[in-house]
């Protein structure tokens, strides 16, 4: 998701970015370690009339030289894997209980992926930078021209830090998506290299579990706060942050059913 009226996140919202006080959830926030805080009122997503991912196209950047190292290709490669498997997978399944008329959610697919090595990122990188970074890029082609289900997926290197909304990944959230422009959409997944980014899990699980809280949210709520939202709560991720389960071989997360009633 984890951003909304907003997000991503921090689930004791520790010091949430917010751009206003209206500023929708959009983070991944820090795991709150053992004491998990309940949610202030009974979640119940509802729909603000804003465009969902029906078939979502997931294209991954990796940003800085570091992903062509040897000892990190490997987290590339089974990044780009993972993706191919989940977006056609029951996590994806779940989210189709939040169509409406004339909008039906289903599988997705990965369309791409590239590294971008120039510019490098540096060791602090802007939310503002990324952006630009990903217009300069689809502007030369390296990127897909954004269509209605584009969503690009941003992850830099150990060691990066990203500041977004006047917070700082390992800080403030481990991951956040958002949109810019004409409905261009994206995530950012800085690398989980702090005990509040990994919550007692291995590195590579503890991304693959933030990303899949990402992707639902950019799914089911691509302009933050526009599409399936709880006011008091933030997005379908945010409900259920650092809730896992095993899907296959990989670890993601609960995500919020209206349906049940619970995280699933």
């Amino acid at each position: 998701m984890p951003g909304k009226p907003r997000q991503k996140k921090s689930q004791e919202k520790q010091s949430e970015p917010r751009r206003g006080k209206q500023h929708p959830i959009r983070i991944v926030p820090m795991h709150p370690g053992a004491a998990v805080t309940a949610a202030a009122a009974a979640p119940q997503l509802t729909y603000r009339n804003g465009p969902l991912l029906t078939a979502v196209q997931v294209f991954t950047v990796f940003w800085g030289s570091w992903w062509k190292q040897a000892a990190n290709s490997g987290v590339m490669t089974n990044m780009n894997q993972f993706f191919d498997d989940i977006l056609s997978s029951a996590l994806i399944d779940q989210l189709g209980e939040y169509s409406v008329p004339g909008e039906t959610i289903g599988h997705g697919s990965r369309v791409g992926t590239t590294v971008i090595t120039s510019p490098e990122p540096g060791a602090s990188v802007q939310d503002s930078a990324i952006q630009n970074l990903i217009q300069q890029e689809i502007s030369a082609g390296t990127l897909p021209a954004t269509n209605a289900n584009t969503l690009y997926f941003v992850f830099l290197p150990d060691g990066v830090q990203v500041v977004q909304s006047g917070g700082a990944s390992c800080q403030v959230f481990c991951g956040y998506h958002d949109s810019f422009g004409s409905n261009v959409y994206y995530a950012v997944m800085p690398y989980p290299g702090c005990a509040g980014c990994t919550g007692g899990l291995a590195a590579f699980d503890a991304l693959t579990s933030t990303t899949s809280h990402e992707l639902c949210e950019a799914i089911t709520d691509p302009i933050p706060g526009q599409g399936w939202y709880d006011d008091n709560n933030g997005e379908i991720g945010d409900i259920c942050a650092w809730k896992t389960r095993k899907l296959g071989s990989y670890i993601v997360q609960l995500e919020w059913s209206n349906r049940a009633g619970a995280c699933v």
